[in-house]
């Protein structure tokens, strides 16, 4: 059971020399899905060693384009590479007919299969869940319809309590699959061993939640509750929450009083405005509420 994050891009609006739009690829448990894909995406997939094969969920907060404009390049690099697996494509009601237009006019031609998921409730739902990962929606206020996402790990098998177990000799290897399943033991006698005293808890599955772009929103909190890791826009310091709130987006406080009050493990901030020079201002003014703050970077890695 693991997460691994990279930050390929984590700049707002438009891209710079060093500065990249949003773009995050996550591996957890085994499952690999790249969220957002702002321009430079590919190139910074390249640069980092994220492969590209690997992928076969892409998600899509919102159609701004500091989040969407690589995904047309992308798909068309995938033709190019001769990629033969379906991919979908998750995102807002939209992200079909735009994309679809792009690859038409321009004549990309794909072998491959793309499905598209268009989101359009603003009530959390699940859009995907296969026997490693479940997703859910975020629902978030931007300025057009936005959604975060949940990345939750399937929780495992319960351990066997092999101490307690030895003291049943009339236990079988071949009862362990049941046990582990969660089933009682009945022995020859009628006697009812409970499940609970043959195993033991599985690890907390882990969990990602990706929220960018949003207004301060505190409803979001009891879906995010106690996420392993918690990537929370922050455009503005808050000495600029006058023009977070004109643009509904974020300050690096109110990200920090998001992770407080959702009980979340870590909090990475991001989507900095370029107004901003030294952006380590944003990790001490969350770290003034929430002490566990990192600062995403493009490369760096975040690992659970």
């Amino acid at each position: 059971m693991s997460i691994s994050l990279t930050i390929l891009g984590c700049h707002s609006a438009t891209p710079r020399i060093n500065a990249f739009p949003t773009s995050q690829y996550l591996e957890i448990n085994n499952s690999h899905f790249l969220i957002d894909c702002g321009e430079g995406t590919q190139r910074q997939m390249r640069k980092y060693k994220v492969g590209f094969s690997k992928i076969n969920h892409i998600f899509i907060s919102h159609l701004h384009g500091d989040h969407f404009y690589g995904l047309v390049g992308l798909l068309s690099t995938y033709g190019i590479l001769n990629r033969e697996k379906e991919l979908h494509i998750y995102g807002p009601v939209g992200i079909k007919e735009v994309t679809l237009l792009q690859l038409k006019i321009s004549q990309s031609h794909a072998k491959y299969k793309m499905i598209f998921h268009e989101l359009s409730s603003k009530k959390s739902e699940l859009i995907f869940e296969d026997n490693k990962v479940s997703v859910r929606t975020i629902p978030l206020t931007h300025r057009v319809y936005t959604n975060g996402y949940l990345f939750t790990e399937k929780e495992k098998p319960r351990k066997l309590n092999m101490l307690n177990i030895s003291g049943y000799p009339e236990i079988d290897r071949a009862d362990y699959l049941n046990i582990k399943a969660g089933r009682d033991v009945v022995l020859a006698s009628g006697e009812i061993i409970s499940n609970s005293e043959l195993t033991l808890d599985p690890p907390k599955p882990l969990s990602f939640a990706f929220c960018s772009d949003t207004s301060y929103k505190p409803d979001i909190v009891p879906i995010i509750k106690e996420a392993s890791l918690l990537y929370h826009e922050a455009t503005f310091l808050a000495d600029r929450e006058d023009l977070a709130k004109k643009t509904k987006h974020s300050t690096s406080k109110q990200a920090a009083q998001i992770a407080k009050d959702a009980n979340v493990k870590q909090l990475i901030v991001g989507h900095y405005s370029g107004r901003y020079k030294d952006i380590s201002l944003f990790k001490k003014e969350a770290q003034e509420i929430f002490k566990n703050t990192n600062l995403a970077e493009p490369g760096k890695v975040f690992s659970i």
